[in-house]
């Protein structure tokens, strides 16, 4: 409905207060329900910049905090396959102990359970977490172990039985020499481990994988299957190789060999040596593990921690004071209604027909 005679004195300038209050009305009602300045960066205008850069900030922090998460799923992971892998050394350790030339039944069984715990080995070796191999190196789509269950038939487990079926008394020298060669090896294909793992371009000589904490910022969490990680001592260039070249050589074992007297003995003797430099070097990756898990920890805590110092620092941007608001809201109210309240009486139009 046209108002005759508006355009300017006082009726004009009540119009236009009470459109202006009117867009207020709206604007803080909208602010009221949302809880927000406004939907687009336009609508906090001065505030846009600091705005765009504390969100990309927020999202950066997020993304490490995302990757912190992941890293310490892996690890968990593999601290179990760790601690399991320890446990197949020290009890193999304690039932070697328990080897004689006097008491030679417990030799078939400990062979037969040996050749088992290899098995074991070779899948705790190929070990995933979220679809990525734990022991891997840089190469997590792939198993370490290309063939876990052809493990006895590779040339390690074959150049080991055969030193150990040619002990005979005054030879434990050249059957551990033969054992520890052929658990040492490097060559690609006379192993259990992957070409990627002894290429030495690559997994032979790859720095242990990290994960990054923050801007120049990482902590190393990956580990490999046929060499250490962190761990500084082994006889056969890594905790693994002692493992496997231990249980291989028991698993060759028969009653028979005591027969070579001391030089058995000798042979036991290196086994054990071999079982307990792998549980000392599994020990020492299992700590440098939990470390690098106590500094992943710390990350994820500082990212936390600034990303609610972030979340408030946006929020007085983007958000509003919702008392602050609905004060505002019931003033305009009230304001708005008295002017339509003076236009009607100016006008003689009802608060309904302006409304049309």
């Amino acid at each position: 409905m046209a108002i005759a005679g508006i355009g300017s004195g006082a009726l004009a300038r009540i119009v236009a207060q009470s459109a202006s209050l009117k867009t207020q009305l709206e604007t803080l009602s909208t602010q009221s329900t949302e809880g927000r300045r406004g939907t687009w960066y336009g609508d906090i205008a001065g505030d846009a910049r600091r705005a765009i850069s504390l969100r990309a900030e927020m999202d950066r922090r997020e993304t490490h905090a995302t990757a912190i998460d992941r890293a310490l799923g892996r690890t968990g992971a593999a601290q179990e396959a760790l601690e399991r892998l320890s446990s197949i050394a020290e009890e193999f350790l304690t039932q070697a102990g328990k080897v004689s030339r006097a008491d030679s039944t417990r030799i078939s069984a400990l062979a037969s359970n040996a050749r088992q715990a290899i098995g074991q080995v070779a899948a705790l070796l190929n070990e995933q977490h979220a679809g990525a191999f734990l022991f891997g190196g840089a190469d997590t789509a792939n198993p370490p172990i290309p063939d876990p269950d052809g493990i006895m038939g590779t040339d390690m487990a074959t150049d080991i039985a055969a030193a150990v079926a040619s002990l005979a008394p005054g030879n434990s020298g050249t059957v551990l020499a033969a054992t520890l060669a052929a658990a040492s090896n490097l060559t690609p294909g006379e192993t259990p481990f992957s070409d990627y793992a002894l290429d030495p371009a690559r997994g032979l000589s790859e720095p242990r994988p990290a994960t990054l904490t923050g801007d120049g910022e990482s902590v190393e969490t990956g580990l490999f299957a046929s060499r250490n990680a962190a761990a500084t001592g082994s006889e056969a260039g890594g905790w693994s190789r002692d493992l496997l070249r231990g249980l291989m050589t028991l698993a060759s074992l028969t009653p028979g060999k005591v027969t070579a007297g001391a030089d058995f003995d000798t042979v036991m003797t290196s086994v054990k040596g071999s079982l307990k430099s792998a549980m000392t070097a599994l020990g020492e990756e299992s700590g440098a593990l939990g470390l690098s898990e106590s500094r992943l920890e710390v990350a994820r805590t500082r990212h936390d921690d600034l990303q609610v110092t972030l979340s408030s620092q946006l929020a007085d941007v983007e958000e509003v004071d919702l008392a602050a608001t609905l004060t505002a809201l019931q003033d305009t109210q009230t304001r708005l209604q008295a002017s339509w309240q003076a236009l009607s009486m100016l006008s003689g139009m009802s608060l309904t027909s302006f409304l049309r």
